[in-house]
């Protein structure tokens, strides 16, 4: 390609995997605040400081109420700045800034949540008592932040593969066309465009109309080496001679039979990726 290639690249959006990466970290997160309320509430008896078990657990899920309102917005941040790659000392700084603002958030909005919940059964709770003690607060906080952006790029970096392993590519596609079954050599397909309920198989020639979903198309023919340029349409990477860049963004993929198509900045960097 004529555009120099971005080594180990942030990876593209996946709302259905970040769906599932929320979904596991809730459900840990549940259990450790369950054995966190049980732990707060026998150290106080041991000190002479009881506390009732409700208030242990107002604690505990005000502050994982908002870690996990807090955690989309950490992941779109760790796949924008990807700490795979190059300027690593940059990334770093974002993220420690980003850390501090997201514990600052956390102290507040938990301690906001702590005083309306007193308050409904006519006791009391300082809504800023956790900033009062906020750099112990951080050094918690922290650990969770490095954590779930830590945990995150690995689920991201092996996601793919996990896809991919149960079947590896098809090196033919089998079509079908009412009664009659088409069987197209996977290396004979240049790109695949949406069609309504069908995905049209660009080759040399005309096109052929297979009925699937792109995002379908995406998952079964990845491991062979093609990628999404746009919303609706798909490309073998060794058949893209050059990536032209545009004002906007977006970009024209010239193919090495001479034809262009047009891509979304939104899946430039999959494109280019090694």
């Amino acid at each position: 390609m004529e555009e120099s290639s971005i080594r180990s690249s942030p990876p593209p959006p996946d709302a259905r995997g970040d769906l599932l990466f929320i979904i596991f970290t809730a459900a840990v997160l549940s259990v450790v605040l369950i054995f966190n309320v049980m732990n707060v509430v026998e150290d106080r008896a041991r000190t002479g400081h009881g506390i009732a078990f409700w208030e242990a657990a107002v604690w505990e899920a005000s502050s994982g109420i908002v870690l996990l309102f807090l955690e989309p917005l950490i992941l779109i941040l760790a796949r924008r700045v990807w700490l795979f790659g190059p300027g690593l000392a940059r990334k770093l700084t974002i993220h420690f800034v980003a850390s501090v603002a997201v514990s600052f958030v956390h102290v507040m909005a938990a301690g906001a949540m702590r005083w309306a919940a007193y308050a409904a059964v006519g006791s009391h709770y300082g809504a800023f008592s956790l900033i009062k003690d906020w750099p112990y607060e951080y050094r918690k906080d922290v650990v969770v932040y490095v954590s779930i952006v830590a945990v995150y790029m690995a689920w991201r970096s092996l996601r793919p593969q996990l896809q991919a392993s149960p079947e590896a590519a098809p090196d033919v596609l089998e079509v079908r066309d009412g009664a009659r079954r088409h069987f197209v050599p996977l290396s004979e397909v240049i790109w695949v465009e949406a069609a309504g309920n069908y995905v049209e198989l660009h080759r040399g020639g005309a096109g052929l109309l297979h009925r699937a979903s792109l995002s379908a198309m995406e998952r079964r023919l990845q491991p062979a080496g093609f990628v999404r340029i746009h919303r609706s349409r798909l490309v073998r990477r060794d058949a893209v001679a050059a990536v032209v860049s545009r004002p906007s963004g977006d970009y024209l993929v010239r193919l090495r039979d001479g034809r262009e198509l047009s891509g979304s900045r939104r899946y430039r960097r999959p494109l280019l990726a090694d």
